[in-house]
């Protein structure tokens, strides 16, 4: 490790590339060199980086007011929780800054509202291969198995089942259970869609046994999928529903919503000082207004067309897997081939992308992303494969 490196924690490998500047769908170094990047933060970006009326509304707001404290209205956290609700039919919204702090949220949500109307019960269900965050209670109910060994004791009180499996679902219920938690698409195992089935079966279920049922929407929120948020698509209405990543467009906020029936939460239950200030307040702002804006949606959805079929013909060619994913949230299977391996050779070449699984490559690209993007991306990706392969 270099030393000009060392004085950061060492917490993932990273390359020997420091960014200096980004732009729409390209992220440069000190040297001038570009990257194509279809990872964008990990579905951070929705505009690309340092989209314009995200940096004017920054701009606009710090000379106005950055944090007056959490202990006091702003009207820019009003305004977003006015908007945010009236978009989502959810009635009430607790801001926080990430989407684990927005699940670790949820999570106590859930435990409140077990205390007041399920007689204590305090078990949520979560689902194998999922992932929710990294702090400690967010670690217990993800179900990646590479964080069973770490941190432990873990949190008790976390069911987990088969995804996709409604009657291991039920089974798992029993009087001390609260609630349901999942993705509707697992993105960390490798962009795993629920079918609508699954979820309109778990609202039912859920309804049945008087559960919560409490939707990650971390990474697909926010025009991710090419709804605003990924349950519009599956005609049911959670009870709680976390936002993060994209959101901000980049900046850090995250938010906890919820139906008026689960919000349960009293003075002093839930804080924190940086929670909903307005200098992030109004980034989240400028990215609604311009994901809202008419015919956003389309283009997400006919860029995540033109994107999934310039993968199937990779794929073709090279005898892969298929595609999988909504919106611009999708993956390839790389079938044999390393996924790991591509991603280097990716990297060397200058483009950007993720291999959440051994032989899945996930794709992740701005919502602004344009078809001559994606087929800079396809001829970078196909040179890369052809040199993991020699």
């Amino acid at each position: 490790m270099e030393s000009k490196y060392t004085a950061l924690m060492q917490i993932a490998a990273k390359p020997d590339i420091c960014f200096t500047e980004g732009q729409g769908s390209y992220l440069y170094d000190r040297d001038g060199n570009a990257w194509l990047d279809f990872v964008q933060g990990w579905a951070v970006n929705t505009l690309g980086h340092s989209p314009e009326p995200v940096a004017q509304a920054i701009c606009a707001q710090s000379r106005r007011l950055i944090n007056p404290s959490p202990a006091f209205y702003n009207d820019q956290a009003l305004q977003l929780a006015n908007r945010l609700t009236t978009l989502s039919g959810m009635d009430q919204v607790f801001f926080a800054n990430s989407g684990a702090e927005a699940n670790e949220g949820a999570i106590k949500l859930a435990r409140k509202w077990g205390q007041k109307h399920r007689k204590g019960a305090w078990k949520i269900i979560t689902f194998h291969n999922g992932f929710h965050g990294r702090t400690l209670a967010t670690m217990s109910a993800t179900g990646k198995p590479a964080f069973e060994p770490l941190f432990n004791p873990k949190v008790p009180g976390f069911t987990k089942v088969p995804y996709g499996d409604l009657e291991a679902v039920a089974a798992a219920i029993d009087e001390q259970t609260v609630a349901i938690l999942l993705e509707p698409i697992q993105g960390e195992a490798g962009v795993i869609p629920a079918s609508s089935d699954f979820l309109q079966g778990l609202r039912a279920l859920a309804d049945r046994q008087g559960l919560l049922l409490m939707l990650d929407e971390v990474q697909t929120g926010i025009g991710r999928t090419g709804n605003l948020f990924c349950y519009q698509q599956h005609a049911i209405e959670p009870d709680v529903v976390t936002l993060g990543k994209g959101l901000g467009g980049g900046v850090p906020i995250a938010a906890l919503m919820a139906k008026q029936h689960a919000c349960c939460f009293e003075y002093g239950d839930q804080g924190g000082t940086f929670n909903g200030n307005p200098l992030v307040c109004a980034a989240a702002l400028a990215v609604l207004e311009q994901v809202t804006t008419q015919g956003f949606l389309e283009q997400v959805n006919a860029a995540s067309s033109y994107l999934s079929d310039r993968l199937m013909a990779l794929s073709t060619r090279y005898d892969m897997g298929p595609v999988r994913g909504t919106g611009l949230l999708l993956a390839l299977e790389t079938g044999s081939l390393d996924a790991p391996a591509i991603v280097k050779q990716a990297l060397e070449l200058g483009l950007l992308i993720n291999a959440p699984r051994p032989h899945t490559l996930r794709l992740m690209p701005s919502l602004t992303v344009s078809n001559g993007e994606i087929d800079r991306m396809a001829e970078l990706l196909d040179a890369a494969i052809q040199r993991s392969l020699a």
